[in-house]
């Protein structure tokens, strides 16, 4: 696939052009990826509400019917719960990997084999997510794109 950038000035409106023979999944995905870039979510820092950008999200975990987001440097608490967040996001962009867990997947630096069958997948800043072994199938059909 051939990539073009084009700089444009400050005036104009900043656009993506998508240029394909048929409208697959992966097209479907590029598209939402690049729709979800300024996307922004509120989130509580202590009393205070804040916006988070969510790319910057590595993963959302629910805790004590609380659900809290985790970024580089802050956790945020989400007025949600887990299933609803994992229902408006896109599932190849914001993966459930547990009962109690959603992985950003732009976020995953690599993934290895654990116990159980379970994975173990390390995050750009270091921390270590466990896969429970049930989502491993979907989540190597989603990044590697193998069958199942």
């Amino acid at each position: 696939m051939k990539v073009s950038l084009k700089k444009i000035e400050r005036v104009l409106e900043e656009h993506a052009i998508i240029c394909c023979y048929e409208v697959n999944d992966d097209i479907k995905s590029i598209v939402k990826y690049i729709k979800s870039t300024g996307t922004l979510i509120s989130g509580y820092d202590e009393d205070r509400q804040k916006q988070i950008v969510l790319n910057d999200i590595y993963y959302i975990e629910a805790v004590d019917n609380k659900v809290f987001a985790y970024t580089s440097n802050n956790v945020y608490e989400l007025k949600c719960k887990l299933y609803e967040f994992a229902e408006q996001y896109d599932k190849r962009h914001f993966f459930r990997c547990s009962k109690s867990c959603i992985v950003n997947l732009m976020k995953i630096e690599s993934v290895q084999p654990f116990l159980n069958g379970r994975l173990s997948a390390v995050m750009l800043n270091k921390e270590e997510l466990i896969i429970s072994r049930q989502y491993v199938p979907l989540l190597k059909k989603t990044l590697l794109g193998e069958e199942i």
